[in-house]
């Protein structure tokens, strides 16, 4: 009896051993599930938000060498579009002016990222441009951008100081979104004044040309960037990039016919 009650025991310990490392194997191969994206069905208006004049902090003297240093800069009134710039509302100027579409050189995933309502993306600072000129508008300046997403203080992300990566599109399935959202869908990334997605979702193209250190020579006055360059600003994250990406005085340095999924843009005007 002794030996068949130690085999029975040794079996039953070994198959929940097998049933526990199965469960864990399972665990570690089940694929990630997001959260499906909803449309807002028609087109969102886009609105130009006015941004008043005055000062405020650009840069960040704990940031990257080219964020140093922190410094008091003062912007005339401008406006800035409420979300980055739409599928739908690029869409619009492919048909009247017969530009080249953004969605032409990737296919992978492309059902992703074409729903009216996400933010256009694989387009370079010359597209970005001319969408801008056809609305009778322009793109930012860094420090109009960098107002726009931080307000008049110091804060390190849109909302405040406490970074999260939940709290924009980032990469990552913490979100719910594999790749760029719906622009607005996630309240908690905007700005003091009302302005979505600087964080996440799409880097955004700036007028300025990149200065490693530009901060330290600039006008404190309405700064437009350096004369020439090689390469344009971008700034924000996406959401193919770490929440740290997406504090509101990250700068990146990219060549002006520059593509990618993970980046789009957003108008100025005044």
């Amino acid at each position: 009896m002794d030996k068949i009650f130690i085999r029975g025991w040794l079996l039953f310990v070994g198959l929940l051993v097998a049933v526990v490392l199965g469960g864990i194997r399972w665990t570690e191969k089940k694929p990630t599930t997001f959260i499906p994206l909803k449309s807002y069905g028609a087109p969102i208006s886009n609105p130009m938000i006015v941004i008043p004049a005055g000062d405020f902090l650009m840069g960040s003297d704990a940031g990257g060498r080219n964020e140093q240093p922190t410094r008091t800069v003062s912007l005339s009134a401008f406006q800035i579009n409420q979300f980055e710039i739409t599928q739908y509302q690029y869409g619009e100027f492919i048909k009247a002016t017969g530009h080249r579409s953004p969605l032409s050189r990737y296919s992978k995933n492309v059902e992703r990222f074409n729903d009216p309502n996400q933010p256009v993306v694989y387009v370079s600072w010359l597209d970005a441009e001319a969408f801008c000129l056809w609305q009778g508008a322009r793109l930012p300046t860094e420090a109009e951008w960098e107002k726009a997403a931080k307000g008049a203080g110091a804060n390190s992300w849109p909302w405040g100081e406490e970074g999260k990566s939940i709290y924009g599109n980032f990469l990552g399935a913490d979100d719910g979104n594999p790749y760029t959202s719906f622009v607005g869908s996630l309240r908690k990334d905007q700005s003091p004044y009302q302005i979505y997605d600087m964080a996440g979702n799409a880097q955004e193209w700036v007028s300025d040309w990149y200065e490693e250190l530009y901060y330290k020579k600039g006008p404190a006055k309405n700064p437009m960037g350096p004369e020439r360059g090689d390469m344009k600003t971008l700034r924000g994250g996406s959401w193919n990039d770490s929440y740290l990406s997406g504090r509101t005085t990250a700068r990146i340095k990219m060549f002006p016919d520059y593509r990618d999924t993970t980046v789009g843009f957003r108008c100025a005007k005044g």
